[in-house]
């Protein structure tokens, strides 16, 4: 994993709500709907849409678009990579 790429999942994580986000898709299981999302975080829409687009640009969900809905899973291949970069750093 490069290093641009660690940058942009850490500063994606850096947010609360984002965090939230990745929590809710991960208990989850399958995917998580957009409403869904909306339902479970006390934020606008707008807001809701802003913290969506950084972690589909850092790669950690992914977002499929289902007749007027999008719904979101993990991106669990990134996430492995990111956890695996973190482990490696210790000594």
């Amino acid at each position: 994993m490069d290093i641009k790429r660690v940058e942009r999942i850490s500063k994606a994580l850096s947010d609360p709500s984002r965090i939230k986000i990745l929590q809710s898709v991960s208990k989850k299981k399958t995917c998580l709907y957009c409403t869904e999302i909306g339902d479970i975080i006390d934020l606008a829409q707008p807001s809701i849409s802003h913290h969506l687009k950084q972690l589909v640009d850092a790669d950690l969900i992914i977002s499929e678009k289902e007749g007027r809905s999008v719904k979101y899973r993990l991106n669990n291949e990134v996430i492995d990579d990111y956890t695996k970069f973190l482990t490696d750093l210790k000594v």
